[in-house]
């Protein structure tokens, strides 16, 4: 399985929202910027997580974007599915060794579906940068 842009950026302008949460609506210019990532790009990413729910759009002069719901409550793993799709990691009824890749696929959801918005913000916030999960 890889990440496509969509997927990380995604979870970026999520993490990025976690990170500000309670401090009212962000806009995606200020993600944007903080995160070096393409304004036009987060406006196409926001969509999807608007309509699934995630993120709520506040409008007026000072609007902009804050979660839907505690970042306790969103994992890695609903934001990469809204994005990406289900995760599969190998389509192919014929194939004598579906019933490894099912579980790949199902170790891999496991993991993502553990790690939280509130996760990743509190280990960016201290300064880690990676997390090293064993599947």
């Amino acid at each position: 399985m890889k990440l496509s842009t969509k997927g990380r950026y995604g979870v970026t302008l999520m993490v990025d929202l976690a990170m500000y949460q309670g401090e009212g609506p962000i806009s995606l210019k200020s993600i944007a910027e903080r995160e070096d990532l393409s304004e036009h790009y987060l406006e196409q990413l926001i969509a999807p997580l608007r309509n699934a729910g995630l993120v709520r759009s506040i409008r007026g002069a000072y609007g902009g974007y804050v979660l839907a719901k505690s970042p306790q409550e969103i994992t890695i793993g609903d934001i990469v599915r809204v994005l990406e799709g289900p995760i599969t990691v190998v389509e192919d009824p014929e194939d004598d060794l579906n019933y490894i890749w099912e579980q790949v696929r199902e170790a891999i959801n496991k993991v993502l579906d553990s790690v939280t918005l509130a996760d990743v913000a509190e280990r960016k916030k201290s300064g880690g940068d990676n997390f090293m999960f064993y599947i």
